[in-house]
């Protein structure tokens, strides 16, 4: 019996813990940041490609999962104005909410723009938005 009221407790304890996740806007630590490693601003790349993403002062979860200090990863190519940044990433954007650290893309000749934006659990930026510097890239 105390075990299973052991149990029910951490069960509660951990409900109150999402709820209240939830119930707030996710702030990012001061100093966190998202990068682009590769390609590199003025790299020449083929038409197929990866995307190599960068975080420091935060973690990677995926979406769903409400945790502090974590985010999941949004790719921006060749958005000249940012999203709402106080409202879900919408279909605009390519989603890693699967905890993706990189990705391959495929993209006609000529030059382009890639950007990253860390999402919370639900996939809105956080306070501030962690948002990498716009990067432009030649696709040959």
């Amino acid at each position: 019996m105390k075990k299973n009221l052991s149990i029910l407790s951490g069960l509660i304890l951990a409900a109150g813990l999402s709820a209240t996740l939830l119930a707030q806007p996710s702030t990012a630590p001061e100093g966190a940041s998202v990068y682009i490693v590769s390609p590199q601003n003025g790299d020449t790349v083929s038409t197929t490609f990866t995307v190599v993403f960068g975080l420091s002062g935060m973690g990677v979860a995926p979406a769903g999962i409400a945790m502090p200090n974590t985010g999941h990863h949004h790719l921006l190519i060749n958005m000249d104005t940012l999203p709402d940044l106080g409202q879900p990433l919408g279909a605009d954007v390519m989603h890693f909410g699967l905890g993706q650290t990189e990705t391959t893309v495929t993209l006609e000749p000529g030059q382009h723009t890639l950007q990253l934006v860390l999402g919370d659990h639900m996939h809105v930026p956080h306070n501030p938005p962690v948002m990498s510097e716009k990067i432009t890239i030649t696709v040959e």
